[in-house]
This record gives structure tokens, C-alpha cells and sequence, in this order.
């Protein structure tokens, strides 16, 4: 099916609505995990605080969990050619005491330790500057467009890329990690940028508008594609490298943002092309009842 038969085909109300219904379903979500974890997702050591430890592959999984059962282990992972230990909160002098047997039992352990403090301040930063940047994104789009309706629907799809991007960020396991929230917060330019050039191609061009519609997704794909791709590389490398030289290891905070961004830029599909663009057909089919008014007058 080509663009523009999709896009006119079907009734804008209706395809907002599917959009809506699994924005809803990100919602739920998100809302199950705050209520099983007190997070609507899951949180990275980084912001519960913990200490994350890699030692070469040297003995089983269970092997290394019965040498440190004596300590928070949370998770034991391979990340090629070496396990990722992530460890829960400890006092100084645990935390000593750890280092000192890592280092007397294994070579080149890398240990990385995240206080309860630091990880606190992030929380709180992480919660005023993502609500800073929808406040600043709707102000611009205003600004731009001069109309309340754009501004809305250009938030909501931004909304919708954050909240569908953490809900699969939930379902498949990854926490919420400095990379991560940056990742997340790219999302937000990235729906920004596309929104902006549907909006301004049907808005500011003349023609009909699924006309512009149209001419505005093939530009917006392009976007798209390229994107995916250059992310879907990075995916790769980050995740696969470790088997192409035994000295490579899986690179745990590239492979968080490429995951992210990959889902991110599949909502963007979604909230820009399905919901977004149909929202704008709704908004330009709709009568013009202040014109009509003025002719009356």
C-alpha cells in the first residue's frame, strides 16, 4: 500500500484513537511497575545507589554467587568474556572489604561504586529536567506555529515516544541509567524535529492536505531510516563485538542507549505518522465556524 492510499484511506478520529489506546496501554504499564517497585521504571545503580563489578569469565555464574553470598548481589551477567556483578547498597566498610577479596581473587576487576547521596540528587534532577524540557519544547513549537492545537498534539506525540519507549523498557529489562536518560531525552528533540516538519510542510505549504501529508512522510522516512540505521549499527557493535576478538567485551551503556533509541524511533513512527499527521487532517477538515460567523456579519 503506498502513502498516500494509507493515508487517506482510513478516518483520522479512528487512527488517533489506536495511537491513544496504546499510549494507554504504556500507561498501564508503568503504572504496574510503580506499583510493584515504587519506579514506573526500573531503576539503574546509578540512581539506587550500589556497586557494579566485572571480572573475567573464570568460573560459572553460580560459582561467583556462592563466593559472594556474603553480599547484595542483584544480578550476575555475561557480557562477553566477562560477568557484570551489580551490587546492592553497603556501608564503607563492606564495601572495602569487597574490593579488597575482587582484587585478591581476580585480575583487572573493574569496580565501580555509586553512593546513596549522588544517586539521590540524580533522581531529583532527572525529575525537574524532563518536565523542563516539555516546557521549553511547547513554548517553541507556540512560538513557531502560533496555535494552541499544534503545540498539543506536537507535546502529546513527544509524550507518547517517552511513555511507549520506558514501557518497553520495562518489559525487556532495561533500567533507567544515566545513558538511558539521555537516550530519553534525545527522543524528545528527535519528536520534536519530525513533528515539526509534518507540521510545517501541512501548515505553511499550499495544496491539499494529504497531499502534503504525503510529500512530508517520504521526507520524514528518509529521516527515519537513515537514523535506524546508523542506531541499529551501533546496536550491533556494542552488543556483538566480543565476538570478533576475545579482547572486546559488551558495552553495557552503548548497548542501553541503542536499545532505547530503537524503540523510541519505532514510537516516532507511530505517534507522528499515525497520529500526529491524522490529528492535523482532522484540525484542517473541521468546519470553520469564525469564518463563517464573519460572513454572516
Amino acid at each position: 500500500m503506498d502513502p498516500e492510499t494509507f493515508i487517506s484511506k482510513y478516518e483520522p478520529k479512528k487512527m488517533v484513537a489506536i495511537s491513544l489506546a496504546l499510549l494507554a496501554v504504556a500507561i498501564s504499564i508503568l503504572g504496574f511497575t510503580y506499583i510493584k517497585t515504587g519506579s514506573p521504571v526500573n531503576l539503574g545503580v546509578e540512581f539506587t545507589g550500589g556497586t557494579i563489578i566485572t571480572v573475567p569469565v573464570v568460573e560459572s555464574e553460580g560459582e561467583i554467587a556462592s563466593k559472594l553470598a556474603a553480599y547484595p548481589v542483584l544480578d550476575i551477567r555475561d557480557v562477553g568474556h566477562r560477568y557484570m556483578i551489580q551490587m546492592g547498597p553497603m556501608d564503607e566498610a563492606e564495601y572495602m572489604r569487597l574490593s579488597e577479596a575482587i582484587e585478591a581473587e581476580y585480575q583487572d576487576p573493574e569496580i565501580k561504586y555509586m553512593g546513596p547521596v549522588y544517586s539521590t540528587r540524580l533522581q531529583e534532577q532527572a525529575k525537574t529536567y524532563i518536565p523542563l524540557s516539555f516546557l521549553f519544547m511547547a513554548v517553541v513549537v507556540f512560538l513557531i506555529f502560533r496555535t494552541p492545537f499544534v503545540a498539543l498534539t506536537v507535546i502529546l506525540a513527544a509524550f507518547s515516544d517517552i511513555m511507549i519507549t520506558a514501557a518497553a523498557m520495562d518489559i525487556t529489562g532495561v533500567e533507567l541509567s544515566l545513558g538511558t536518560v539521555a537516550a530519553l531525552l534525545m527522543l524528545i528533540g528527535y519528536s520534536v524535529d519530525s513533528n515539526i516538519l509534518l507540521n510545517n510542510r501541512v501548515l505553511k505549504r499550499k495544496g491539499r492536505t494529504e497531499d502534503k501529508v504525503v510529500g512530508a512522510f517520504r521526507t520524514g522516512i528518509s529521516m527515519t531510516s537513515t537514523t535506524f540505521s546508523a542506531i541499529f549499527a551501533l546496536f550491533l557493535v556494542s552488543a556483538f563485538s566480543y565476538l570478533v576478538s576475545s579482547s572486546f567485551t559488551q558495552i553495557n551503556i552503548l548497548f542501553d542507549i541503542s536499545i532505547v533509541l530503537l524503540f523510541g524511533l519505532l514510537a516516532d513512527l507511530m505517534n507522528t505518522w499515525v497520529m500526529n499527521s491524522n490529528a492535523l487532517r482532522w484540525y484542517l477538515a473541521r468546519p470553520k465556524k469564525s469564518g463563517a460567523r464573519r460572513q454572516r456579519r
